[in-house]
């Protein structure tokens, strides 16, 4: 190959493009910021991503271990909104983010923990959302003995919306993103508790009390946006879009995206395109086959989040009034 690759970001799309390019003898250094396994903000929830793209990338043997997923339902603080099929897999990241650090290395792929590296010609940018302005607050934890009505249940209140998800072990991953201050002092399952009774979520809460909360699981992030990022001019995953949470598609977008990446990327490994060609393919792709579900989350995100827009939202819910399944599609 005449130019070799470096990927800034270990994470589901800097791994993914990583072993897709290996498997295509493309020579890639990957520098990640921490280490393997870790625990990370993620509602480890995959929907919506085809066997396609995950056979392209050569990632469908890490997803084996995956729990299959079926039912869902959605909530509001006075209860069940409705239930629906959401098929999917659930999976922690502590152990799929391993598994595909484990497949990179086995291909022969560099791997550098605890380092960064500046964007620059030939660096693939795939080192998560920009830090930005936000009153966003992101936490997530792993539980077991909690037990759940559905595969997948999601809770919405006017202060935020938390997802709780069966992974492997038969433990349950719960995951919140809040736009209320947390309260002072309160850290681990306490903070998370806290800012859902401040949310309404008081049921939900005595819930996650009742149960058996792994406090190493615990983790936090804030100052991030969703939407479109405007990051290095070639980035992948997070990096170059964020979907809203509550969609649950956030970690198949970045198999997508890294998908979306690899003909650019090799194009500019064998030298068919200069690096700014294969950045703008890219963009272009992600651009294409992303554009739709990221309005349409868009405009639910701001919907639910407004009281108003919530109270109306459960208010046709509760008449069946809202086509639950077609927005389902929308967003993947």
């Amino acid at each position: 190959m005449k130019n070799p690759i470096t990927i800034a970001g270990g994470g589901l799309a800097g791994l993914s493009l990583g072993i897709a390019l290996q498997s295509r003898g493309v020579s890639v250094t990957l520098h990640e910021a921490s280490t393997y396994p870790r625990h990370r903000v993620c509602g480890e929830f995959i929907s919506g991503v085809g066997e396609e793209t995950l056979q392209t990338l050569g990632i469908g043997d890490c997803l084996e271990e995956a729990t299959p997923l079926l039912s869902a339902s959605w909530n509001d603080p006075a209860g069940r909104l409705v239930e629906m099929l959401a098929p999917g897999r659930g999976i922690s990241r502590w152990k799929l983010d391993a598994h595909l650090q484990q497949q990179f290395l086995s291909l022969g792929g560099k791997l550098v923990t605890n380092s960064r590296v500046a964007p620059a010609p030939g660096v693939i940018w795939a080192a998560g959302r920009p830090r930005k302005p936000s009153s966003w607050l992101g936490l997530k934890c792993h539980a077991r003995n909690l037990p759940l009505t559905h595969d997948l249940e999601m809770f919405t209140s006017p202060g935020g919306y938390i997802g709780l998800a069966r992974i492997e072990d038969d433990k349950v991953n719960i995951c919140g993103l809040f736009q209320r201050k947390p309260p002072s002092g309160a850290k681990g399952s306490e903070l998370l508790v806290s800012m859902l009774r401040e949310s309404s979520l008081g049921a939900l809460a005595d819930r996650l009390e009742a149960a058996d909360i792994e406090e190493s699981s615990f983790c936090g992030v804030a100052a991030f946006q969703t939407g479109h990022q405007a990051g290095p001019e070639f980035s992948i995953g997070d990096a170059a879009s964020m979907i809203p949470p509550f969609t649950g598609n956030g970690m198949s977008m970045a198999f997508e995206s890294a998908e979306c990446a690899l003909q650019p990327a090799m194009d500019y490994a064998t030298g068919r395109k200069s690096w700014l060609e294969a950045a703008s393919a890219s963009t272009a792709s992600q651009a294409s086959r992303f554009r739709r579900r990221l309005a349409v989350a868009g405009t639910l995100h701001r919907i639910l989040l407004n009281p108003l827009g919530l109270r109306v939202t459960s208010a046709l819910a509760r008449r069946k009034c809202l086509p639950f399944q077609t927005l389902l599609h929308l967003v993947r």
